[in-house]
Order: C-alpha cells, then structure tokens, then sequence
C-alpha cells in the first residue's frame, strides 16, 4: 500500500469518526468565551527542548537544543462578516548548538501571519469545530545563498473526535518560494494532526504527519506530554522528529532526533473538547 493511499484512509478514517460524537458546546456559549478571550494568547505550543540524533553519531556537533515562542493577537472583539474573527499569529522556531564551543545558533525562523477564524456549527447550533483561514510567511532571515523563504495561503479545520481526541488538518497553496524550489518535494500541501488525551488534563499523545510530494518525504513527528502540577500549564515534553524540513536551512536533509524538555501548551483549542472545565 503506498503512502498517499495510506495518508487517504487516515482522513477517511477521522471524517467518520467525526460524525459520531455530538456532545458539543452551544453558540451562546462560544461567543461568551470568544468575548472573554484576552487580546493576546498562546498560538502554538511553547517550548524549550534538547537531545540527540538517533540517525548518526552523538557528538556536540550533533546534539541540539530547540525552542519555540508562538502567540496570537485578536484584532477585535466585534464579530466580522461570515461570523469571523481577525487575528494576528507569530511563531518563532530556534535551532540551538548549545554544546559546541561559544554555542552559537544554528537557525532561527520567523513565522508571521493573519488569520481569519470562524466557529463551524452543526444543525442544532452546537460547536462542530473551528475553520481557520491564514496567510503566513516564513523565513530563515538569511541572505544569499543560506536564503530561505516561502509564502501559503491556507485553510485549517480543528474538531474533536470525541471527548479525547483532537484532529486538525491544514491544507495550503504556496506562493513565492524562489529560493527554494523543489521545498514541496519535502513538505506537500497539507499536514494532519492528532491530540489524544490519555489521562484527562494530564498525559497526551500528539501525532503530526506531513507527506511530500516527492518519493517517501515528509514528517513523522510524535510528542509525549505530561503535565505535573495542575496549578500550570507547565508540562514535561518528550519528541521524537523524522523526517525533514525541521528547519528551513537544511529542508533536504533527513533527519531523527529525540529531545525532551518543557513545554507551555496551546490550550487555544480545549473548548473543542466540551469538557467542564476546558472553558
């Protein structure tokens, strides 16, 4: 079985267990929590994490730390045409050589975008899920022939499967992308993601799989999160990477590495869930 008719059946597979779960926060409810959200919030997971390749020999050359700073900005709080939402979203990825001599960084991209959110509900007016649609730019901020850049536009859909489980799926057109032109050949035009809460509030599993368009190319990246203290938001992350295009620098290189360290997670999408106390 090839890999694109095998990533088909894991969509197929999601979309139907999709229908079946039903226990999904009201209207009234979102736009209570839409008006009480703060201006300004975590985008994507935040993160300080170091380890070591499993592909090849560890070595100070080798061995890395990796961060990432991501937050998001509402625009407004009034409702925009189509029920939506405006907002503006920075993430920050670095790549760390924390163990060589000086310690110098590797790389760091820059992820600026703006989005447009709207909640998506089923026929009796409850929660389905939220459609984001989002132009970013990202970029090593290098120049000449260590230059890396690309543009997307893109459409995101975020749902809970069930009371456990989360699924998003991204799917984008790329423009502007010159520098790098074979980047689809290692990153497609989309990406799936699964959350599985294995201990309500306090142990996930998160699964991302991004499928190039060229031969086996892609992503496997896997994260095993455990949250000790109820009080944070603080969790103990473990990651195991392969694949390529971690960073823009070496997109072509494949690469496996396994890091744990500390996370600040997103909990932009836990009012998806329906769970008493995700709001």
């Amino acid at each position: 079985m090839n890999s694109k008719y095998s990533f088909s059946l894991i969509i197929l597979f999601t979309f139907c267990t999709f229908q079946a779960y039903s226990q999904r926060l009201s209207r009234d409810k979102i736009n209570d929590t839409l008006e009480k959200m703060p201006v300004f919030s975590i985008h994507k997971d935040n993160y300080f994490i170091s380890g070591i390749p499993t592909n090849k020999e560890v070595s100070s050359e080798t061995a890395d730390a990796k961060y990432q700073i991501s937050f998001k900005a509402l625009i407004t709080r009034n409702t925009l045409p189509f029920d939506t939402h405006l907002f503006l979203t920075y993430t920050q990825k670095a790549f760390w050589n924390i163990y060589k001599f000086s310690s110098p960084f590797r790389e760091i991209n820059f992820k600026p975008g703006i989005a447009l959110g709207k909640p998506i509900y089923n026929q009796n007016d409850h929660l389905a899920g939220m459609a984001f649609f989002q132009i970013e730019h990202e970029s090593n901020g290098r120049d000449s022939i260590y230059s890396r850049s690309w543009n997307k536009v893109s459409l995101g859909y975020h749902t809970a499967l069930n009371e456990r489980l989360l699924l998003s799926l991204k799917a984008w057109v790329p423009f502007k992308y010159e520098d790098n032109a074979d980047l689809m050949e290692y990153i497609g035009y989309g990406k799936l993601n699964l959350t599985y809460n294995i201990i309500p509030n306090e142990l996930y599993i998160d699964l991302m799989l991004l499928k190039g368009t060229k031969n086996w190319n892609g992503t496997l990246q896997t994260r095993l999160m455990y949250k000790p203290f109820n009080s944070s938001n603080i969790n103990l992350m473990l990651e195991w990477f392969k694949g390529h295009a971690e960073s823009l620098l070496n997109y072509q290189e494949k690469r496996s590495m396994i890091r744990a360290g500390f996370v600040l997670k997103s909990n932009e999408l836990n009012f998806l869930k329906s769970l008493p106390d995700a709001i």
